[in-house]
């Protein structure tokens, strides 16, 4: 099974998104915070994560470059949801570690379609 550790700080959004990405067959970890999503990321080793960008403690861009500095982490997609929208906001994410980018509000399906993308790279590496 696919697992992706879902770091979010808002309960709203990461329940919803939890519920809908189970009902879809993905195992879900969650983190609130950019310390914990750092350590869960280097301990768990989801195959994908989903990073909020403005997280309490730690924020996603410090974390997502944190996890891609380790070689436990390097090679794990980071998608990274903001709300940040604004030009350039998608070269900030990806220059912090990210390798995709989702504004929010979420676009289920199109998140969905960009997961995919990334699991089946991953799933095609396990299997070599």
């Amino acid at each position: 099974m696919t697992t992706i550790l879902l770091v979010e700080d808002h309960e709203e959004i990461w329940d919803f998104l939890s519920r809908r990405l189970k009902r879809r067959g993905f195992d879900v970890l969650i983190a609130t915070d950019g310390q914990a999503a750092v350590e869960k990321a280097l301990a768990d080793r989801p195959d994908l994560i989903l990073m909020d960008m403005n997280l309490p403690i730690m924020d996603g861009w410090t974390a997502a470059g944190r996890i891609k500095a380790s070689p436990e982490g390097a090679a794990t997609p980071i998608i990274a949801l903001t709300a940040h929208a604004m030009a350039g906001d998608r070269e900030k994410a990806i220059a912090a570690g990210c390798d995709d980018y989702h504004p929010k509000p979420v676009d289920f399906s199109r998140l969905l379609t960009q997961i995919e993308a990334f699991v089946g790279a991953v799933q095609s590496d396990k299997i070599a």
